[in-house]
């Protein structure tokens, strides 16, 4: 069994791995059809150079600075480079409003902005030009303006090549401790306007061997490949794509895009990934759907996998399976294997709730399917569930080593360690609404249960009361609806309501059948009016019901104009519903069906 060493910061872990696999491959990207590479080797002087840079363009230590960029090799040698000048990290989501990069400059404070392309730029600089800070603009491609105003322009790769330094060198001048501030991660904002969440190296360190020690005890740590399409800009990915990454000396890999994810699997055949249930929700239906179509040995295969798969994780399983496990063990799962590039040790689900539905589903499957949980303000990950520990689905299984849980008298989840972090930038009123005596209090429900595995019942702030002052836990429902084939999306609510109601997103997929079935057009504003394509949707949210207590059904619900979606600031970064926004735009719809 391997053991992270303890660093004194994230930049010393860097070279230390540098130095250790030199000219080997680190960082991969796809240019012209081909996966390129980058070596340890040479991201470390790009890191020493970018570095050099900056402090030639009078960047202090403690400056902050913003990064904005889609995952590719310059975002983490950007990130690396800012923190080995002593600076400070504020990634932001290329998703953002120039409304959100401006309260982000302005909050932050940042006095430079590295950003990767031109049309990311088009947002930024407005924002830019509009904030008090920042004053200059690192441009990874070229992003100059003809009028720039008050900003300075400069290249990143000019940077680079006009300041070529030691990587040893700047090793050497990487005398951060733990303590010191390495990023101020601002979260997406599921309530309101995004806080900055800031995270000591120590904090990020904490992770990373936590994460580490999981993956040497329960399967054994070699020559990792991580896979990464999570945003950067996101904790979760930051630390577990990244940082985490780098700490098992691993070779990262950038994904093409979504769209590209099941191709850039099969050619890439990582080892660890992370991933977000909402991902995990669509190849559930797609696999399912496919399946379905192939109909005969297939179908059969599936549906024995699900079988055996649930008999197994409850420990029911008997000598008259054994045949059936046998033929789903060499008939099918190999099959699977393949399509998730045939050796992921584990693909580690946070950033959200899973159903536990939808994690059997792949364990039925053969994949290795780990649920974590965390928050930004933990650095983010408190736990994940691991093999030795005996994985449960229900669960997010124990806390990371040298990491203290437990549960306080109204249900709440409270952490302590290393991982939790000094506060919110510049809002003491919030820092000490959820950091109390060390304590950081996190806002979820939760158990631990009787072999230490946590268990998350919902979110405390997220809780509905109807008006009989009884809870209803929303996310617990939503994600049974969006189970079901007919619904992509939903959000319920019933605060001080006699009952639960529901905005619904009818799945694309199954509508476009729907309506070739009943020989209609796709019209969906029209179909929104359909009494049968209704009826079909309400029969879908009927079977939910029936596996629902009296108070959490729902009653009645509408249909959403569109889905949801980052693009309509509905969903975050991190494809979790933003409530506030979805309450303000059919709150009043929601309201009439109280009436009458």
């Amino acid at each position: 069994m391997r053991t992270l060493e303890h660093f004194p910061n994230l930049v010393s872990m860097f070279f230390a791995r540098a130095r250790e696999r030199g000219d080997t491959p680190f960082l991969w990207h796809k240019a012209d059809g081909q996966w390129q590479s980058l070596s340890w080797a040479d991201a470390a002087r790009q890191v020493a150079s970018l570095a050099a840079g900056l402090k030639a363009l009078g960047l202090k230590r403690g400056d902050r600075v913003m990064l904005v960029s889609e995952n590719r090799p310059e975002w983490c040698i950007s990130d690396l480079a800012i923190m080995a000048a002593g600076c400070v990290t504020v990634p932001t989501y290329v998703t953002n409003t120039q409304r959100d990069h401006q309260h982000i400059m302005e909050n932050s404070g940042a006095c430079a902005v590295i950003v990767s392309t031109a049309k990311l730029a088009r947002t930024l600089i407005p924002a830019a030009l509009h904030a008090s800070t920042p004053e200059k603009i690192i441009g990874i491609e070229d992003v100059r303006l003809s009028q720039p105003g008050s900003l300075e322009f400069h290249g990143w790769h000019q940077l680079i090549a006009d300041h070529p330094a030691s990587a040893d060198a700047a090793a050497g001048e990487a005398n951060f401790t733990r303590e010191d501030l390495a990023c101020i991660i601002y979260t997406s904002g599921t309530g309101g306007a995004p806080r900055g969440v800031m995270q000591h190296h120590g904090a990020i360190l904490h992770n990373v061997a936590g994460c580490s020690a999981v993956i040497s005890e329960d399967f054994g740590w070699g020559d990792e490949v991580f896979l990464s399409f999570l945003p950067l800009s996101h904790a979760y990915e930051h630390t577990g794509g990244q940082h985490f990454a780098i700490g098992l000396g691993g070779q990262i890999y950038y994904a093409e895009g979504l769209d590209k994810l099941a191709a850039n699997i099969e050619e890439v055949r990582p080892t660890i990934m992370f991933v977000v249930p909402r991902l995990f929700e669509v190849l559930r239906t797609r696999i399912t759907k496919a399946v379905e179509k192939q109909g005969g040995m297939a179908a059969y295969l599936l549906a024995k996998a699900l079988d055996v798969g649930a008999k197994e994780s409850e420990g029911r399983l008997r000598l008259t399976d054994r045949p059936a496990q046998l033929a789903v063990r060499t008939l099918f799962k190999p099959k699977i294997a393949k399509r998730f590039g045939g050796r992921m040790k584990a693909m580690v689900s946070g950033g959200a709730p899973l159903n536990p539905e939808v994690g059997l589903f792949f364990q039925s499957l053969g994949v290795t399917f780990l649920q974590g949980y965390g928050q930004t303000e933990a650095a983010p990950v408190i736990s994940c569930n691991r093999p030795s520990a005996g994985v449960r689905m229900d669960t997010v299984g124990p806390p990371l080593q040298n990491t203290e849980v437990r549960i306080a008298d109204d249900g709440e989840i409270l952490v302590r360690g290393e991982l939790v972090m000094h506060g919110y930038w510049r809002n003491e009123i919030e820092t000490a609404r959820v950091l109390k005596n060390g304590w950081l209090h996190t806002g979820d429900i939760g158990l631990i249960d009787e072999a230490g595995r946590i268990k998350i019942t919902d979110r405390k702030k997220d809780i509905i009361v109807n008006d009989k002052g009884e809870n209803v836990a929303p996310q617990k429902v939503e994600g049974m609806l969006t189970l079901q084939p007919q619904i992509a999306q939903a959000m319920i609510a019933g605060d001080r309501r006699p009952y639960m109601v529901a905005v619904i997103v009818p799945d694309p997929e199954w509508t476009q059948e729907w309506c070739a079935a009943n020989r209609t057009a796709c019209d969906f504003k029209r179909l929104g009016e359909d009494s049968s394509y209704r009826a079909a949707i309400a029969a879908a949210v009927d079977r939910v019901n029936q596996d629902l207590t009296v108070t959490e059904r729902i009653r009645r619900f509408i249909l959403a104009d569109a889905p949801f979606t980052i693009e309509n600031e509905q969903l975050t970064p991190s494809l979790k519903i933003r409530r506030h926004i979805l309450r303000a735009a059919y709150g009043e719809r929601l309201d009439a069906l109280y009436k009458g």
